[in-house]
């Protein structure tokens, strides 16, 4: 098998691979700032040399040539090497500024080149603490700049398109950005333009920055000079808890990072998963921090005099149960919902059962031309496929309104059906109408109830996306009725841990009064005398629908989280409720 010597140590590899790539996935450390897996590798940062040489093999017999001490003869190349270009081949010897100080030296000089003209803004840039150049400075980087004449000035506080803020003195050309738009997004809206070290990132003369996935430029920015236009200066990255989730706002399920301080969502990044959205996400996701903290459901709401007031849990409890007990079971009808988890709409389709209410039923949120054929999808749930293989029967939107009018009861699950122009207010008028809902709306605003239940970044549930595949979200979000320090499922930040009282921001009123449904169901069946019918958590729910359903067969939320995810086997059958 082919092999490799890095730093006196023998590796074998197969295939063909970048030599900087391959140092990483061995868990070694080299500078760089330039170089990206996804993308081509240009090599404009320098900051990645290496020295690298090939054992000298005699022409005739093929053998290598030995030294008096017995170890091969290294033909070095006549320069050092930038890794990020570089192709490994079989003998190859490499060193690293961790053995070799010539290596070091460039690496330092190089890092003093790039500073050279980079203003002196940590203190106040948006990328503080998670900056490549910042950190690489500390650990490559010289003491301190012999530069003492005026830096060069260039523009900042660009708006370059909706999203994204330019500071262009902090660039340091390492077009990240405008290979992004070349070779992922495919918009080509930037271009560097200047010359020297006057040269910067930029769109076209009159035009926008308005790529659909034009946040992911900030992630990939190694310094500060590109940052979010919504994000831009409201946190440090060590006052926030970093928690992994999934995009609930389309179909494809992108593997996502919810930034929270103070229980508020800051903002929301991609997190690598090279079977669904590998290292981007649109930035129509990005938006949904909006949707976790605002426009909330917080306490049940009634409708009383024509009039929607707040109410108590435990009456809401009684209202449901009054309203149910009060008519047919067959004009009641249960709408389970692509935008609610699993979990969600399987403990919603075993509440009916087990009172012989008809099954759930539910419509897709589609909308036509609205995908592009990468990460934007036509769907707009994240969850119409775990709604079809718990067995649910899949409506049109007028079977939907037709089912509405003829009931008597509805309970509708986390779909603003209103909204979405499936159902007319008017029609709501005659029948009792129990909306599960995260936000208002004006499907909210016309229901007789409204129960306030979490969203995607306040429980642990799972979610199947266009491709099949199960994924599951991590609270990132406490509740009034949840605690970060108690609750296993939630990741506690550097000041959860170690701060003082004063360290932490804990205000009362950004906590929602709501309730995972399981939980609110569970109270329900508890005071209708249901016995068995008590959940407390979306995993114990998981656990029991793969023991109940083939389709989820083997599914956990272990397996989920070692495996990224799991595609799902749609050929078996499904076992009824």
């Amino acid at each position: 098998m082919p092999e490799v010597f890095i730093d006196g140590k023998r590796y074998e590899y197969e295939g063909e691979q970048r030599l900087l790539q391959f140092i990483q996935d061995q868990g070694m450390e080299v500078p760089f700032f330039c170089y990206h897996p996804s993308m081509t590798a240009p090599a404009n940062c320098r900051q990645c040399m290496v020295k690298v040489g090939q054992p000298v093999k005699d022409r005739e017999t093929g053998e290598y040539e030995k030294d008096e001490d017995g170890e091969r003869v290294i033909r070095w190349f006549p320069k050092l090497q930038t890794s990020c270009n570089i192709m490994i081949a079989d003998g190859m010897v490499v060193k690293t500024q961790e053995t070799d100080d010539l290596v070091k030296r460039a690496q330092k000089d190089n890092l003093e080149l790039i500073l050279i003209n980079h203003p002196l803004d940590c203190p106040i840039c948006d990328q503080a603490g998670e900056c490549p150049l910042q950190i690489q400075t500390y650990k490559y980087g010289p003491e301190g700049s012999r530069f003492e004449v005026k830096k060069v000035h260039k523009p900042k506080r660009v708006q370059l398109g909706p999203r994204v803020v330019l500071d262009a003195e902090r660039c340091i050309n390492c077009t990240r950005c405008t290979r992004f738009t070349e070779e992922i997004s495919k918009t080509h809206q930037l271009t560097i333009t200047s010359r020297g070290d006057k040269n910067y990132p930029t769109a076209a003369p009159g035009r926008e920055f308005d790529d659909p996935y034009s946040l992911n430029t900030v992630d990939l920015c190694p310094v500060g000079a590109l940052t979010s236009a919504d994000f831009r200066f409201k946190a440090r990255v060590w006052e926030m808890n970093q928690t992994p989730s999934i995009d609930i706002s389309n179909g494809k399920g992108c593997n996502i990072d919810i930034w929270t301080r103070d229980n508020l969502v800051l903002r929301i990044t991609p997190r690598f998963n090279e079977e669904v959205n590998d290292y981007w996400m649109p930035d129509e996701g990005r938006e949904a921090y909006k949707r976790f903290n605002e426009n909330r459901v917080s306490r049940p709401l009634q409708k009383l005099d024509n009039e929607q007031v707040n109410s108590s849990w435990n009456n809401a409890i009684a209202t449901i149960s009054e309203q149910v007990d009060g008519v047919d079971k067959k004009d009641v009808t249960i709408i389970a919902s692509p935008h609610a988890s699993v979990e969600e709409n399987y403990i919603l389709a075993k509440f009916a059962s087990l009172l012989g209410m008809n099954p759930p039923v539910f419509t897709p949120h589609v909308e036509k031309g609205k995908g592009d054929g990468f990460l934007l999808t036509d769907d707009l749930a994240p969850n119409a496929n775990g709604c079809r293989l718990l067995g649910f029967e899949e409506k049109s939107a007028a079977g939907i309104a037709a089912a509405v009018e003829k009931a008597k009861v509805v309970l509708l699950l986390s779909d603003h059906l209103a909204d979405r122009g499936i159902i007319t207010t008017d029609k709501l008028k005659d029948t009792f109408v129990a909306v599960f809902a995260t936000n208002h709306s004006e499907t909210t605003k016309n229901a007789d109830l409204v129960v306030p239940i979490t969203t995607a970044a306040e429980h642990a549930a799972s979610y199947v996306n266009v491709d099949g595949r199960i994924q599951r979200t991590f609270p990132a979000k406490e509740t009034k009725y949840s605690n970060r320090r108690l609750d296993l499922e939630m990741s506690e930040g550097r000041l959860d841990r170690y701060g003082t009282s004063f360290d932490n921001w804990i205000t009362e009123e950004n906590k929602i009064d709501c309730l995972p449904l399981w939980r609110f169901m569970s109270e329900l069946a508890a005071y209708k005398g249901m016995e068995n019918f008590a959940y407390t958590s979306g995993r114990e729910i998981m656990d029991e629908i793969a023991a109940a359903n083939d389709l989820f067969s083997g599914v956990s939320y272990e397996a989920m989280d070692e495996q990224s995810g799991i595609t799902l086997d749609k050929t078996k059958t499904t076992v009824k409720l």
